[in-house]
């Protein structure tokens, strides 16, 4: 369960956002100090399963053969076999189009050195290599819990957003994302909260609010 405080911040980000015509979602600013992001270690690059959903569609895209490729077909958004991937890596405006299109990859883990090799200068760069399968995983669990799933990248920038929610969402459930993302950064950040100067939370279009 989120603190009071967080849910009190999501409750005025959601309270003083203007009506729009569009279901806005509600995201979280983290603004970092006192740490050396020139330094890639140093950089927070980490996936976190929000427990409350993220509250938007995630789109996925699996890639495999056989079985897994069949079980995977109802759960993923586009499941590509080995010859679609080479088709994809003699076609770079389509592979950038399918990584720009996409939040996440899922791969068989026999599948990852043809990945690297067709589609790594572009999915390298986004950030979106895809997550390998091991033989014994479930590929429909899996999907699943990447679709509420979301990505903390700050790259070389002190300040960086993610995704907590839509504001149709309970303020308490997103409050909980909330939570589970700040206690991941205490967890990564090498001075844990230290490293964290200011967070806020806002919906699309609205005022940002401070989280104490």
């Amino acid at each position: 369960m989120a603190d009071q405080d967080i849910e009190q911040a999501v409750n005025r980000a959601l309270d003083e956002a203007p009506p729009r015509n569009f279901r806005e979602t509600v995201d979280l600013a983290i603004n970092l100090r006192d740490i050396d992001l020139n330094e890639p270690s140093n950089r927070v690059d980490t996936g976190v399963v929000l427990p409350a959903g993220t509250g938007q569609e995630t789109s996925i895209v699996v890639f495999a053969e056989g079985e897994t490729a069949v079980r995977a077909e109802d759960a993923a958004d586009d499941v590509l076999d080995g010859d679609q991937l080479a088709e994809l890596g003699d076609d770079d405006d389509e592979a950038k189009d399918l990584a720009d299109a996409t939040d996440f990859f899922i791969a068989e883990e026999s599948m990852m050195p043809d990945i690297g090799r067709y589609l790594g200068t572009v999915l390298g760069p986004r950030g979106k290599m895809p997550t390998p399968l091991d033989p014994d995983d479930d590929v429909v669990e899996v999907v699943n819990r990447m679709k509420n799933t979301v990505q903390l990248r700050s790259k070389e920038r002190r300040t960086f957003h993610t995704r907590v929610g839509a504001e149709d969402m309970d303020a308490e459930n997103i409050a909980d994302n909330v939570d589970v993302i700040l206690r991941r950064l205490h967890a990564e950040l090498e001075k844990g909260p230290l490293n964290i100067d200011t967070v806020f939370v806002k919906t699309t279009m609205g005022p940002a609010v401070e989280v104490a």
